[in-house]
């Protein structure tokens, strides 16, 4: 999570130096867009802007703006890869995440999008360039790094029991009983054959004890018929008989 903070910080730099030169970026775009004869739709997805940059740019200020916000969209899409190896997450968390990664989709349309207060950008364009070309673009940042605060608040939130191990992906588990530990370690450090012969030993004593019962009963039974055999008869006193 320290990692994730950390590129998150250095992201919210660089696009505070980003959001002085707005008007820079929207110049190159509006110079950008004049030359490729595209100035009637608005400049919808980060691939346009790829676009422009890569074909109708003709000089450095204007390569230099348009690289530095390709450049923040690209470290905010690893960083919302780098998350999904910090949680497993839940409904809420994996929701903010694929939001996350939509908006920054080369193609997805961002025409729509408004960022709202507390941020300003849209209020810095006029109403015709905030809604019908550059509202959206400008946009984008603000949004998607809301969404990671949002996704990151959500996590430090959670219980903690089920994390990613950043080395292994295995998952760790800290509900575990502690009393049950040094048990766990006594079974797993005894060797095989150790268990097998505790095991044979264990059953045959209780074959031992299950014969043992069954012989006290048969003679329990015997003594009991041979006891009620000699009271069979009508009692006769000692003595010499005819």
């Amino acid at each position: 999570m320290n990692e994730v903070k950390e590129a998150l910080r250095n992201v919210e730099q660089n696009y505070k130096l980003f959001l002085q030169q707005q008007f820079t970026f929207i110049g190159a775009l509006q110079h950008t867009r004049e030359n490729a004869h595209d100035v009637i739709r608005p400049v919808a997805s980060i691939g346009q802007v790829q676009s422009y940059l890569d074909r109708h740019c003709n000089n450095s200020t204007d390569k230099r703006i348009l690289n530095m916000f390709l450049n923040i969209c690209n470290d905010l899409s690893k960083l919302c890869y780098k998350l999904e190896t910090v949680h497993s997450g839940n409904d809420i968390t994996n929701g903010i995440l694929e939001r996350c990664k939509l908006l920054l989709n080369h193609s997805n349309d961002l025409s729509t999008i408004r960022a709202k207060y507390p941020h300003d950008v849209v209020n810095h364009l006029s109403c015709d360039e905030a809604k019908n070309h550059y509202g959206g673009v400008v946009s984008l940042i603000p949004i998607v790094l809301d969404c990671v605060k949002e996704w990151v608040t959500h996590t430090e939130k959670l219980p903690r029991h089920v994390l990613y191990n950043m080395s292994g992906g295995s998952v760790i588990s800290e509900k575990r009983a502690p009393e049950d530990a040094p048990a766990r370690a006594v079974i797993s450090q005894t060797p095989p054959s150790v268990r097998l012969e505790a095991q044979t030993s264990t059953s045959n004593k209780n074959n031992m004890q299950v014969q043992g019962s069954k012989h006290v009963q048969k003679n329990h039974q015997n003594d009991t018929e041979n006891h009620s055999g000699k009271l069979k008869g009508p009692w006769k006193p000692p003595g010499r008989h005819p």
